[in-house]
């Protein structure tokens, strides 16, 4: 939707479904706790690129609708760490939310890790979708990436894209190219990440889902 599309009543505000679960389009079969143990990271060195095995546990959890007036959300709240294989030093950590806008068919990601860097992604799919392709780049203010000094300095990241493949067997795979640029290198650095997760654990229902299973319950127990 452009901006000359946005309706004229910019505070109206929707009345959603309760239950997140029920309303996640591409992103219903990401839902629960998960972990893999194939992760593959190509990272930059002054030596030259290192591959580096990755152990991963990720947990997305359904949060409430969320609103802007008329604009309406449904969404997982998630959290990632990674380790590498026997150890237990932290090696990456991820939080953010992945939201599904059902009225422009949108995939939002936004993310933070504690170098101090954030950014959103944002990509378009049907909600059926099996796949799906989202991108934050340098200097957007609509899909941007935001890092500290140092960061800016020595590895200046220009863009972020992340591809989705739900998989026929229940997992879900996802591979990561982030542009670099790296002084005193003649080309832009591609550090890539991929793994395929396998579910471990269901998820809970969002706030509003389990209040309504609760009155339904009651209601049950009392006709």
């Amino acid at each position: 939707m452009t901006m000359e599309n946005y309706p004229k009543d910019i505070y109206t505000e929707p009345e959603p479904d309760p239950n997140t679960l029920a309303n996640l389009g591409p992103l219903t079969k990401m839902a629960g706790i998960w972990a893999g143990s194939r992760g593959l990271d190509v990272n930059p060195k002054e030596d030259g690129p290192e591959k580096q095995a990755y152990i991963e546990h990720m947990e997305l959890q359904p949060i409430d609708a969320q609103t802007n007036g008329p604009q309406l959300f449904y969404g997982l709240r998630y959290h990632t760490r990674i380790v590498k294989p026997n150890d237990v030093e932290t090696f990456h950590d991820q939080v953010g939310y992945w939201l599904w806008e059902p009225a422009t068919g949108t995939v939002t990601q936004t993310l933070s890790i504690p170098r101090a860097q954030v950014a959103m992604a944002v990509g378009h799919a049907a909600a059926d979708a099996k796949t799906f392709r989202l991108e934050a780049v340098r200097g957007s203010t609509t899909n941007g990436i935001v890092s500290n000094p140092f960061l800016e300095y020595a590895f200046r990241t220009d863009s972020y894209t992340v591809t989705v493949t739900i998989n026929p067997d229940g997992t879900w795979s996802y591979e990561l190219d982030t542009i670099l640029i790296i002084p005193g290198q003649a080309e832009p650095f591609h550090h890539t990440d991929r793994n395929t997760l396998r579910k471990v654990g269901e998820p809970t229902l969002n706030p509003m889902a389990e209040a309504a299973a609760r009155e339904a319950m009651v209601a049950k127990t009392t006709a």
